[in-house]
């Protein structure tokens, strides 16, 4: 019946379902991520290295709501992909079809920005006092920090029981996604300096 259904597709709807299926698989995956604290050293979240990445919660206030992310990518895709093939059938015209499509798909990143960024501030203004509570905490490296403070990355790190995620810097070298590092110093309230956890082991 699947088979059936897709082999009666056109190229152009074949390659619309496949953007849209992807982009929903790789929404969820990230989704459930995201709220249920998992480890974010996986091998989706490290596509988010060159680009920047992080609409996520704690993040959204500091970096401006940064566009240029894998997980804006995906929520345009989402958006795009499901826009195009519910409609392709009642759009006569390409141009008009993919140009709601693309509406749709930028309108659901800056919906989902906007969520994200409510929720940073609800989160950011629970009970946890960063300068007191950050320094000795570990966690993990979620996009590469560059070496000798060099430039910013992202850090998740466990402050009593929550996770939660802050722009880093280093003193060490280069510190790649996945490492466990530990919170040495705090710089503001986005933003803490990390330490390689195995370095500080004696």
């Amino acid at each position: 019946m699947i088979m059936e259904w897709w082999t009666s597709l056109s190229v152009m709807l074949k390659v619309l379902w496949g953007l849209t299926l992807a982009s929903s698989l790789v929404f969820v995956v990230q989704s459930v991520m995201t709220f249920v604290g998992a480890d974010s050293g996986s091998d989706l979240d490290s596509l988010d290295m060159d680009a920047g990445f992080s609409v996520e919660a704690a993040d959204m206030g500091h970096s401006g709501m940064n566009l240029y992310t894998f997980r804006n990518f995906i929520n345009f895709c989402l958006g795009f992909g499901w826009t195009s093939v519910l409609l392709y059938d009642s759009v006569n015209s390409l141009f008009l079809l993919f140009l709601l499509a693309s509406l749709v798909g930028i309108g659901l990143v800056v919906a989902v920005m906007y969520m994200f960024k409510a929720l940073s501030s609800m989160q950011q203004s629970g009970n946890i006092n960063l300068y007191k509570s950050a320094v000795g905490c570990h966690g993990t490296v979620y996009l590469r920090i560059p070496a000798k403070r060099s430039g910013e990355g992202k850090v998740q790190i466990s402050i009593n029981g929550s996770i939660r995620e802050y722009n880093a810097v280093t003193d060490d070298s280069e510190l790649p996604t996945g490492t466990p590092v530990q919170v040495v110093e705090v710089l503001d309230p986005r933003t803490v300096v990390v330490a390689r956890l195995d370095s500080l082991i004696i």
